[in-house]
This record gives C-alpha cells, sequence and structure tokens, in this order.
C-alpha cells in the first residue's frame, strides 16, 4: 500500500510521545502507588506529563481506521478484508504473548491483558466485516458508538449475571479470575471499535490533495476542540465531572482530567481534535522530520522493541539501586518494581525518554528499510 505521509508523520510523533508514559509508568517514583491524573497527589508537571500521553491510543486506532479504509480501496474488498481480519487476529496473538511478556515479564503468564494492540486486532477483524459498506455509512456507525457508548455503561446490570460477563467486558474495564490467573480488560473492545470506525469513516480524506486535505483536517480538528469546550463546559454528559479546586491551576487540571478507560466522548474530541490538527500541520509535507517518519513507518516493531528496552532499563535501574533479584515483584501490574521505594524522580524519566527514543531510532530505520527491499515477503506485512 502506498505510503501517506501525514499518517507516517502523524503516528510516528505519538508514538514518541508514547515512550514517555512508558518510561513514566515503569521508572518513577510513585507509578506503582499513585496515580498522575490523581488531583489530590499529583502536581501540574506530572498531570500533564500524563496528559499528553493521552493521544496516543485513539490516534494509533484512529490512523488504523484510517489505513484500513485505504487498504481496501487499493486491494479490493475481497483481498482487503481478508487482510484485515487475519491481521486483526494476528495483533491478539501478539498482545497476549510477546507483547504481555514484555509488560509482566512473567514466563508463566499469570495475568493476560487486552490493551491496545489486541484493541486494534478486534477492530480490524469487526471493520473487516463492515467493509463492505461505504465509509461514511461506517463512519456514521463509529461516532454513534463514541456518542453513546456511556449509556451502555450506565446500564445496572446484576452482579454475576449472564449478561454482565457477556457484555460488561465488551464496554467497561475489569479483571476476571481465571483459576490461579487473571484476563485483564484494560482497553474495552467497543469504544475503541468507535474510534477505529470513524478513522475508515474519515479515510476518503486521505486521497484528497494536499492543500485540500490541510484544510479539511484543520476545520475538524476545530471544530472537535469547539464541540469539546462547550460539551465539558456544560458539565453533564460525555465524561466525570469536572469541579471548582483548591486554585485555579487545579481547577483546570480538573477540567481536562477526561477519561481513557474506556474513552469518553470528551476524551475522543479533546484528543483526536489535536489528531486532526496534527495531520493538517503534516500535509503540508512534513519531509523534513525523518525522526517521526521513520518510527510511523514501523509501528508494531517500535511498540515491542521499546517496551523491552524500557522493561530491560527498569531492571537496571533497580538493580543500580541495591536490589537484588529475590526484592523485585513480577506480580500485575508491578513491573518488578519491589515493594520497597524504588524509581527516578520526574526529571530522570524525561532525560532516559529522550534516550530511548533515541537509541531505537537506527533499529527502525534498519527495519524500514529492509522492509521496503523486500516487498515480496508477504509475511512482513504482518509485522
Amino acid at each position: 500500500m502506498r505510503r501517506i505521509t501525514n499518517i507516517d508523520f502523524t503516528r510516528g510523533l505519538v508514538m514518541v510521545i508514547m515512550a514517555l508514559d512508558h518510561v513514566r509508568d515503569m521508572m518513577h517514583t510513585n507509578a506503582i502507588s499513585q496515580s498522575p491524573t490523581d488531583l489530590v497527589t499529583t502536581t501540574p508537571i506530572l498531570f500533564f506529563t500524563r496528559w499528553i500521553t493521552h493521544l496516543c491510543a485513539p490516534t494509533f486506532v484512529f490512523l488504523a481506521g484510517a489505513s484500513a479504509y485505504l487498504l481496501v480501496k487499493q486491494k479490493g474488498v475481497q483481498e482487503g478484508r481478508s487482510f484485515l481480519w487475519k491481521r486483526g487476529i494476528w495483533l491478539i496473538v501478539i498482545e497476549f504473548t510477546v507483547i504481555n511478556f514484555a509488560l509482566w515479564f512473567d514466563i508463566r503468564f499469570r495475568t493476560l491483558i487486552f490493551e491496545v494492540i489486541a484493541a486494534i486486532g478486534f477492530g480490524f477483524v469487526v471493520t473487516s466485516f463492515l467493509s463492505k459498506l461505504s465509509p461514511r455509512t461506517v463512519g456514521v456507525i463509529g461516532g454513534l458508538i463514541v456518542a453513546f457508548h456511556a449509556f451502555v455503561q450506565s446500564i445496572p446490570f446484576s452482579d454475576g449475571s449472564i449478561v454482565q460477563k457477556i457484555v460488561a467486558p465488551f464496554f467497561r474495564p475489569g479483571a476476571f479470575p481465571m483459576g490461579n490467573s487473571f484476563f485483564i480488560v484494560g482497553y474495552s473492545p467497543i469504544p475503541w471499535l468507535g474510534i477505529m470506525l470513524l478513522g475508515f469513516g474519515f479515510g476518503p480524506w486521505f486521497s484528497k490533495s494536499e492543500n485540500e486535505m490541510r484544510r479539511r483536517f484543520l476545520w475538524a480538528g476545530l471544530v472537535a476542540l469547539g464541540l469539546f469546550v462547550v460539551i465539558r463546559l456544560l458539565n453533564f454528559y460525555g465524561d466525570i465531572p469536572w469541579t471548582t479546586q483548591k486554585d485555579a491551576v487545579f481547577t483546570f487540571l480538573s477540567f481536562n482530567n477526561i477519561s481513557k478507560y474506556p474513552p469518553s466522548l470528551l476524551f475522543v474530541l479533546c484528543t483526536v481534535g489535536i489528531t486532526f490538527l496534527i495531520l493538517s500541520y503534516a500535509s503540508t509535507s512534513r519531509k523534513s522530520e525523518p525522526i517521526f517518519l521513520t518510527y510511523g513507518k514501523v509501528p508494531l516493531f517500535y511498540f515491542v522493541l521499546h517496551l523491552y528496552v524500557i522493561h530491560l532499563l527498569t531492571l537496571i535501574m533497580l538493580f543500580l539501586q541495591g536490589f537484588t533479584w529475590s526484592d523485585l515483584n513480577f506480580g500485575a501490574f508491578a513491573l518488578g518494581r519491589p515493594t520497597a521505594p524504588s524509581g527516578i524522580e520526574l526529571w530522570a524519566i524525561y532525560l532516559v525518554w529522550i534516550s530511548v527514543v533515541g537509541l531505537l531510532y537506527w533499529p527502525c530505520k534498519w527495519y524500514a528499510n529492509f522492509k521496503t527491499a523486500h516487498k515480496d515477503w508477504w509475511w512482513l506485512k504482518y509485522l
């Protein structure tokens, strides 16, 4: 499939930002014990360190939807849908094996978690069945899911009922015991599917002229962010209400404290609105930023590699801080961190983040060139 520069640029940019969140999540002093968006314990810089990374997952999922449209348009519905459902299943397998191990370093796989790669895989499978519909129809379905999935979440299912067990995991995060193990839904499939279908609906825009594409995404971004501000000010729907805090700064934080799990209407308006503005900027042929383009061409390779690099650096950090292997905890969400205080301060998180991104550039560049040179190797399309 012909590469679209502003898709690669935008995806690469948010992948760089994504690494910041994962470095913070694994290595920050308070990452295990405190939420960076808890207004009782956070600081403004810690809050926005987390907040800016909200851009990443919805951008990946939206652009995956747009790429699905472009694939179907190029290859035809039959071949396109065949690739999508195979690719989707493959991504789910990758999530529960390679990526889950990168997260927990647990060779017994006692905790399986359904996160963004599996959500994209699920979305590809569903999109493969919807690809016969017009992109506008698919986009409308996605928009309806984004706008109204909160109503389903508000239904008071009886605890332990069959409906709750079947329906709830598709709409809400949760943990489900499986003997001595757990299956965790982090990225609720249906709300994230809505974002992917939106991306499919916007797919035709990427076939427009550069100026037309830039203009459309600019206005779409401004409209989405305008709707975010208006609905947020009304404070009655779309997310958990914001409240007046101890000062103006924390009130502003409360206003922007939007829900990712699952992605609320306001979360999508804000993050995808910003994504539209980035796509508009990138539509002016941003060929002077090869770093972002390089990362954006090999998203799955980068995603897997950066998790292993950051987790290995976390273990090195712990050993340098005097811990031994027996001190480490590899249970769910422990990430190897011991019960005793550990980790590094936020300023050091930023240094590690920049170092990780720089370290990954050359392997990603090599792999991007390798894929280009071996286009006839069919299996590379799945990696």
